[in-house]
């Protein structure tokens, strides 16, 4: 089982099913892969493997008797630092506000250890999830492990790095602006945005309506599965749908003969589009008209809603900004620091006006899709750049300056909108980072999005990654 870092649930359980391996071999190989790479990736920030042997044990117990609890029983996950798991110290990648430790499970938490699966960590984030950087003051920087001079991108930063290297199966991860899209596309993997409702989340994020919990994997399948245990209600989120989940995983073979996309390389907002990116996702574009989807180029005629985005963004930083103590707040990200100073300035009106965009935005994506059923972007327009922010590629501007979401236009919109939008890999540029397809449907059409990322994926063949790759100064390699 030399390549058991590689296998995919259905795998896993299949070889337990045969008596292949254990969740106990399997659990004891992810420690020791994490361990192995840990010190160059960064990638946890809470580690626990006492409770993770035990619960290998457990589901190695139920396998050996027949009664295995479903399809993740005995698979290994990760936490993102900031979704509460009983008992473990969460920081949020902030040195300013004091830990907490929880005496609850999260929904998303309850559903793995009611599935069955094996905790092995938390994983790291900017502080309090605020930028699409993978570094916090409280973690140091969280590296990409395709290029270690990279970024692995943010917020769900530990997730994607863990991920990519086979450290674990299923992860957990936010998205309040592309944290789940943003380091899936960078890292190489397969990750959803769900519909906005869909997962309950307890407590609410301070960012309110724009984030939402998502599902990150090495494979579509994964992302399904835990989309599922994920997606279960849970009443202590009253403002989440309530509905069943999907049965996603059943619908990744649906037909797709008949539905139409529009491919968007730029969404009308694009600053920049590295000429690599644009050219795999085009290709991409081939196993779906394969299967019968009606492609053509097309724009939503959207207007750039970053600045409606912002409001939200700014005023969820400013209600953390209030709760730290003053005398730590030095300790802060500075560009945390000046979104939520920004945040302490915005009259309350603006709240409410944001929030009648919001609802005249989605509104317009709404009638967009009465004509077309998948809207089909890049993902990221640019390969991962360096740890520091600093993009690179073919169409980057040589003295590029700009904030993060410059490099980020195409996540946000998703949700303001509140639709689905699942991200899917589909090459390398030149430099040899992930290029990654994005594929939006509308809202509920979760299991839609996924059908034809997998349909995508099948067709991609994208390389599997075995080590961290490159060199940064000060960064030990195993």
């Amino acid at each position: 089982m030399a390549d058991i870092h590689q296998m995919t649930a259905a795998e896993l359980t299949a070889a337990y099913a045969a008596g292949r391996c254990s969740p106990v071999d399997v659990a004891e190989a992810v420690i020791a892969r994490r361990d192995r790479f840990e010190g160059a990736i960064n990638a946890f920030v809470h580690v626990d493997d006492a409770a993770a042997m035990e619960a290998a044990r457990a589901s190695e117990a139920r396998w050996r008797a027949g009664v295995p609890l479903g399809p993740a029983d005995g698979v290994p996950a990760t936490m993102k630092g900031n979704v509460a798991v009983a008992g473990w110290e969460m920081r949020r990648g902030s040195r300013a506000l004091p830990p907490t430790t929880p005496d609850f499970d999260a929904p998303a938490t309850r559903r793995l250890r009611e599935a069955g699966a094996v905790l092995v960590g938390y994983t790291s984030l900017p502080e309090l999830g605020w930028k699409g950087l993978g570094d916090s003051p409280a973690h140091g920087v969280t590296r990409n492990p395709w290029d270690l001079a990279r970024t692995t991108g943010g917020s769900s930063a530990g997730a994607a790095a863990a991920a990519a290297l086979g450290i674990g199966v299923l992860h957990v991860g936010t998205d309040g602006l592309g944290s789940v899209r943003i380091p899936c596309a960078f890292c190489g993997l397969a990750g959803l945005k769900p519909t906005s409702g869909r997962i309950p989340a307890f407590p609410a994020s301070p960012m309110g309506v724009l984030a939402i919990l998502g599902p990150m994997a090495r494979t579509v399948a994964d992302v399904a599965l835990l989309f599922e245990l994920m997606a279960i209600p849970d009443a202590r989120d009253t403002l989440a749908t309530g509905e069943a989940p999907p049965a996603a995983r059943a619908l990744l073979g649906r037909s797709l003969a008949g539905l139409t996309a529009a491919f968007s390389p730029t969404l009308g907002t694009a600053k920049f589009v590295d000429a690599d990116v644009e050219a795999a996702c085009r290709a991409a574009l081939a196993p779906l008209e394969a299967a019968g989807v009606r492609v053509s180029d097309g724009d939503p005629g959207i207007e750039d809603p970053l600045d409606v985005c912002n409001v939200f963004w700014l005023a969820g930083s400013a209600s953390l900004w209030a709760k730290m103590p003053e005398d730590r707040r030095h300790l802060c990200d500075p560009g945390f620091a000046a979104s939520a100073q920004a945040g302490e300035r915005l009259p309350a009106s603006a709240y409410v006006d944001a929030l009648a965009a919001r609802q005249a935005f989605a509104e317009r994506m709404r009638r967009f899709h009465d004509g077309v059923d998948l809207l089909i972007t890049p993902t990221m327009p640019i390969g991962a750049p360096t740890v520091e922010g600093r993009p690179t590629g073919i169409g980057v501007p040589e003295r590029f300056e700009g904030p993060w979401s410059d490099w980020s236009p195409f996540t946000y919109p998703f949700n303001l909108s509140g639709q689905p939008a699942a991200t899917v890999p589909v090459g390398l540029t030149r430099e040899g980072l992930p290029i990654g397809l994005q594929i939006v449907a509308r809202r509920g059409e979760d299991a839609l999005v996924l059908a034809a990322a997998a349909a995508v994926e099948a067709a991609v063949n994208f390389p599997a990654l075995d080590a961290p790759r490159g060199r940064a100064d000060g960064v030990p390699l195993a």
